[in-house]
């Protein structure tokens, strides 16, 4: 049985920076990403709805750009479910917040950077701009990303669901992406 990949990949006119694509999504923080339709599903949703079917995988085709944005925030999933499933006790919904924020804003390599983790499968930025594009965007959709799934992890207690968190040691294609 194939992977799921990102119906994305057949959008036309989107940005790409190296070989990755740069998405449009909903979100509430300020950064560079273009804005997506309100109504209409963003990277980041599908990202949580591909989330737990994908990371049964240990292979991915790679099918085009968006499928390298999606693999990028599937592992960034992975590295949040770690953060709060190390903890020594488990955190309230207000403590992962707070974890997850400062997660998805701290540095963190690019395609391109030395330490990134799949420079095998990736470009690296043709400029020095677009790098600092590149991390910008992927900041911005790390800290939505990691605001919608606090919300689906913990909905309305403040304990997080454990259909999520038994996904915090399976390692989507065996990688990580560091944190």
């Amino acid at each position: 049985m194939p992977a799921y990949h990102s119906s994305f990949n057949e959008e036309p006119d989107v940005r790409q920076v190296g070989n990755m694509s740069v998405l449009p999504i909903k979100t509430k923080f300020r950064g560079v990403a273009p804005m997506a339709d309100p109504s209409q599903a963003d990277i980041v949703d599908e990202t949580l709805d591909l989330f737990r079917a994908n990371s049964l995988f240990r292979n991915f085709e790679i099918k085009g750009p968006a499928d390298r944005t999606l693999i990028v925030l599937i592992l960034f999933i992975s590295d949040c479910l770690a953060k709060i499933g190390s903890a020594k006790t488990t955190p309230t919904k207000i403590e992962a917040t707070k974890s997850l924020n400062t997660l998805s804003v701290d540095n963190f390599p690019i395609p391109g950077d030395a330490n990134f983790a799949l420079n095998a499968h990736y470009a690296a930025p043709a400029s020095r701009a677009d790098a600092e594009y590149l991390r910008s965007y992927l900041t911005q959709v790390r800290q939505e990303l990691s605001s919608r799934l606090v919300e689906v992890l913990y909905g309305q207690t403040d304990v997080p669901s454990k259909w999520w968190m038994s996904f915090q040691k399976r390692r989507f294609m065996n990688r990580s992406l560091g944190a």
